[in-house]
């Protein structure tokens, strides 16, 4: 477990354990001040991917082990895991490269329609893993909440890692509601990942704490034992309202403030989305698609040095 200790702390004062938003009294500059602090006790997880302006999944961009590496030391001193969502393309050097800052993996394989590419990531994941870089292994991120995949196939796909990587929990990561609708899919799986974005489902930022502990207990009554950590989570710090979720870097600050505390409390371990900024994503999430980073595109930290 990724427990930071953070309870009782003094610049967490005012946390309310009752499912209310905490901290909306704070004026902006405190927010980011206690953030900060927080960064600097080491979050549990990030997610990671090393893209720059002008690169992306999408371009075919291969990245180079020295990027990856100058990405990876922006983001090491404020955190202890990394997951990451490809193993090709270069993406296979994070991993490996994380281990020189001490940090732990969970590991992903893109899985998607294009089968042959689907075999060169589940190949590589395994190398990765059997290399000693893995903790944890994902194969595949929202396989079934894009339609790309059925549940048997993605299944069959779980079974063959696992019996790759005996000893190496694997799991697949989709959004929170499917694993409840998939029990053959929950079976598969040794922890279970899920995302959770208040955000994407229009909430505004008052109701997004006891929505979210809703996403969670709704895994809970399936999980059968199973750990299950969050996957992603965020709260992008510009762009467009969806409903009545608005963007902002104040809200980002609350909605982290309130989760990592909460996660913390519930020694539940989390990944927040994202390290980066990643401007690829402006045209398939819209303009807010492009500003979940903790760090903005160039590599700058949004609530100061």
């Amino acid at each position: 477990m990724g427990v930071l200790h953070i309870q009782g702390a003094e610049w967490m004062a005012g946390f309310r354990a009752d499912s209310t938003l905490s901290f909306q009294d704070l004026p902006t500059a405190e927010l980011l001040a206690r953030l900060r602090k927080l960064l600097d006790l080491k979050l549990h997880g990030l997610c990671f991917s090393a893209y720059q302006e002008g690169q992306g999944p999408e371009l075919q961009s291969v990245l180079s082990e020295d990027q990856v590496r100058a990405r990876l030391a922006r983001i090491a001193p404020y955190t202890r895991w990394i997951r990451t969502f490809s193993c090709i393309e270069g993406n296979e050097h994070a991993p490996r490269l994380a281990r020189e800052w001490g940090l732990r993996t969970l590991v992903g394989a893109w899985i998607g329609e294009d089968r042959e590419k689907n075999a060169a990531e589940i190949a590589a994941v395994v190398e990765v893993a059997r290399a000693g870089h893995a903790d944890r292994v994902a194969v595949g991120n929202e396989v079934l909440l894009r339609g790309e995949m059925s549940e048997e196939e993605l299944v069959g796909l779980l079974h063959q890692v696992k019996a790759a990587l005996p000893g190496v929990p694997v799991a697949t990561v989709d959004a929170y509601f499917l694993f409840p609708q998939h029990p053959a899919l929950v079976d598969a799986c040794d922890f279970l990942p899920i995302n959770c974005y208040p955000f994407w489902e229009k909430v505004p930022l008052e109701r997004s704490p006891a929505y979210a502990e809703e996403m969670v207990r709704r895994v809970q009554a399936v999980s059968a034992g199973r750990p299950i950590l969050i996957a992603e989570t965020g709260w992008p710090s510009a762009g467009s309202p969806v409903g009545d979720a608005v963007p902002s870097l104040r809200n980002m600050a609350l909605y982290a403030l309130n989760l990592i505390t909460w996660a913390d409390r519930l020694e539940m371990d989390m990944f927040w989305f994202s390290a980066f900024d990643e401007a690829w994503k402006f045209g398939p999430e819209g303009d807010c698609g492009a500003y979940w980073g903790l760090w903005d595109s160039r590599g700058s930290l949004k609530i100061a040095e």
